[in-house]
């Protein structure tokens, strides 16, 4: 099932003009990589992009950027408050009569997971609270990619990161669950708030040019598989993406003005194993043991998941 699209409806509609240039020095397969260049080609070239530090620190090399827009770098922490001061100096250039409003420029803020989740939550919120009218694009790769895969609060419970390593004491690897942001995020009332994944360009584009005619803080939390943290080959990145949807560990949705509809359900879930089992992160899962009940706790979250959206959704 897919919900009605307005501007995307077919493959046919998504323009070929490009707004980032290829050739980066990023990781061969990255899913963040590919969300990012369909969120831009949605978004269009009137932008400045915040780049908070993380994996797409390697997009640029000064004094060259990939971004057909502004490309502006920040620390982990301080993106957002970034975007408030270009947000701020361009709505006092316009206020004066410096910049005309039909040459306004939209504000994103790209990010990871890591500071989304963490380093970077606070002023996140605070600038959600605010409500600065800005895009926030967060690229959930599950853990910091761009120092060596270590755990972030976007780490799923029973993978394997390189500060959560299984062993004897620890078996399933990390040992938390996946903190979530999309609720983090309603939770504050902006107006529009949506998971999107590569692997569904038209209902990532969509998505955007929806949102572009809102005002105020909005969300894309990107699925990214992670080539060489996750232990997949690039050319299959797509397919694990596709494969968290089909499973149901990655649910596509939006929150508009707080209430939530799903875009994309499957007629009918894969087994949650599908997924894991493509990935070398779970494989302590499998091998030498099966960890069986860890296996059926993590069905069991999806189970319940969808469950409660069925629900809910009458």
């Amino acid at each position: 099932m897919q919900t009605h699209r307005e501007i995307f409806r077919s493959i046919k509609d998504i323009p070929r003009e490009e707004f980032l240039a290829g050739g980066t020095g990023l990781c061969g397969g990255c899913g963040g990589l590919l969300g990012l260049r369909l969120f831009s080609k949605a978004l269009g070239p009137n932008t400045v992009f915040v780049n908070a530090a993380g994996c797409m620190t390697l997009l640029a090399v000064f004094p060259f950027s990939p971004f057909r827009g502004s490309w502006l770098y920040t620390a982990m922490a301080c993106a957002p408050a970034g975007a408030q001061g270009v947000r701020d100096a361009l709505d006092v250039l316009i206020e004066k009569g410096r910049l005309p409003p039909s040459d306004d420029v939209s504000v994103v803020v790209v990010t990871g997971d890591g500071a989304a989740h963490g380093i970077g939550l606070q002023s996140t919120l605070a600038a959600v609270h605010r409500g600065l009218d800005f895009f926030y694009f967060c690229y959930d790769n599950e853990a910091f990619g761009n120092t060596g895969f270590q755990m972030s609060p976007s780490s799923p419970l029973g993978s394997r990161t390189a500060t959560t390593p299984p062993g004897s004491t620890a078996p399933a690897g990390t040992t938390t669950r996946k903190q979530d942001l999309f609720e983090l995020w309603r939770a504050q009332s902006p107006p529009f708030v949506a998971t999107v994944s590569p692997a569904y360009p038209l209902d990532l584009m969509d998505k955007v040019a929806r949102a572009k005619r809102r005002a105020g803080p909005k969300l894309f939390l990107s699925f990214a598989t992670c080539p060489p943290g996750w232990g997949v080959e690039p050319a299959d990145a797509v397919t694990v993406a596709k494969l968290a949807v089909e499973t149901g560990v990655w649910p596509l949705k939006e929150a508009v003005d707080g209430a939530v509809t799903h875009t994309v359900v499957p007629h009918r879930f894969r087994p949650v194993e599908d997924y894991l089992v493509v990935q070398t992160r779970y494989r302590h899962l499998f091998e030498p043991v099966r960890q069986e009940e860890l296996l059926r706790q993590l069905q069991e979250v999806v189970d319940r998941y969808w469950a409660s959206a069925h629900n809910n959704n009458g």
